[in-house]
């Protein structure tokens, strides 16, 4: 049996740690972890807003796989918000 796959689009904004900064460098983390397909926003100063457009069998396992990625990229980045469009 097929799992099914939907495609899920969100966005998850971060605060970045005070140490932990430099955007060249944490883009090419987030790269290394599998987040080189994000859309990414740092219009404002120590904050991230990555833009994705995912398959999976749900948002939520979308988003949760994400979120696991981001963590390990930039390990003490705070989730600040979370946003998904359903289309």
């Amino acid at each position: 049996m097929e799992d099914a796959s939907n495609l899920c689009t969100f966005t998850l904004k971060h605060q970045l740690p005070s140490d932990d900064n430099n955007m060249d460098v944490i883009m090419n983390r987030l790269a290394e972890e599998g987040c080189d397909d994000a859309l990414v926003g740092v219009g404002q100063p120590g904050r991230l807003a990555l833009e994705f457009v995912r398959e999976a069998p749900s948002a939520h396992d979308a988003i949760e796989g994400v979120i696991e990625d981001v963590r390990r990229a930039v390990p003490n980045t705070r989730l600040i918000e979370q946003l998904s469009r359903h289309d």
